[in-house]
């Protein structure tokens, strides 16, 4: 999909051709598509296509006409009937007349602003937008992690009650989305310390402060990842002793109970047997056999109470 917005003295709105000042943004564009801005804004179509391989790495490249950075933003996809969160690279190429957006599909990065949701946003400005393109995505990736915090706490909350296979896989999940989400946040970080160096994007005043803002809300996006993998890790290591100890106090159960059941198994096969038995002749023999029987697993009962077998 291929759309171009400008911003007039009105606000912005989208246009229907290329013009200076520009934002022509590209979300999973067919080849017609990439062929086309790749003529007209004479931008080589590798590196408009390198944003759609969801394995390209973070990372910033200087060609003659313009300026391409691939960072990686936070997304969602349907997985087993439930959201999982990954990353994907989103290409931004910085030309001098107009800048580009390349993404494989929608994100809630840029949605944010074809929504009109970012307050000073201006295509001509493309320093500062691609400033506000950073920064919304670190703000995002700050949200995602708060809701799998969220998401963990109702795991562990259920992994108080009897356990099922969906929680145990939710909380690989969790954990799996994390390891995506800190990878990310850390290529990121490259790309950004690059961007503070580089002279090629002309920084202003107030520019530099918006990058040092971002700089410090992805340092705190990895603070907070690695906070929570270590939560997550903790709990998985927790769950997994609980069971153990579960498996442990019902092995023991079962263990005790088999050797309560043996004492009168025992003594009925010994008064089984074809051979001449003391007692056997008595009137009452059947029921002083049973009566001893009951005894002695009485007292075997008491034994394994007082050890806490029971």
């Amino acid at each position: 999909m291929l759309e171009i917005y400008k911003t007039f003295a009105d606000g912005y709105r989208m246009i229907e051709n290329i013009e200076d000042g520009c934002w022509i943004s590209l979300t999973d564009p067919s080849a017609t598509e990439l062929l086309e801005i790749s003529e007209k804004c004479g931008i080589d179509i590798d590196d408009l296509r390198a944003p759609l391989d969801d394995e390209e790495r973070s990372r910033i490249e200087v060609e003659d006409e313009y300026t391409l950075i691939l960072v990686d933003v936070p997304t969602t996809e349907l997985r087993n009937e439930k959201d999982r969160y990954v990353t994907l690279p989103l290409g931004i190429i910085v030309a001098e007349n107009y800048i580009i957006t390349v993404c494989l599909e929608e994100t809630s990065v840029i949605k944010s602003f074809t929504d009109g949701r970012v307050r000073d946003f201006y295509t001509y400005k493309k320093t500062r937008f691609i400033l506000q393109i950073l920064y919304r995505n670190a703000a995002v990736y700050l949200q995602y992690l708060r809701i799998i915090d969220r998401k963990s706490s109702e795991v562990e909350q259920k992994l108080q009650k009897p356990t099922k296979n969906s929680e145990l896989i939710e909380l690989l999940e969790l954990e799996k989305s994390l390891v995506y989400i800190s990878t990310s946040l850390r290529s990121n970080e490259v790309v950004l310390e690059k961007l503070l160096k580089t002279d090629r994007i002309k920084q202003y005043p107030d520019d530099k402060d918006l990058l040092e803002d971002v700089i410090i809300e992805n340092k705190q996006a990895i603070e907070m990842a690695n906070i929570y993998s270590g939560i997550l890790s903790e709990t998985r290591e927790a769950f997994a002793s609980v069971i153990s100890n579960d498996l442990n106090q019902v092995m023991k159960f079962l263990a005790t109970v088999t050797i309560v059941l043996s004492v009168p198994t025992m003594i009925a096969s010994f008064f089984g047997m074809n051979v001449p038995i003391p007692g056997t002749s008595h009137p009452y023999g059947f029921w002083i056999v049973c009566a001893v029987a009951l005894l002695i697993t009485g007292i075997t009962v008491l034994i394994f109470k007082k050890k806490d077998l029971f």
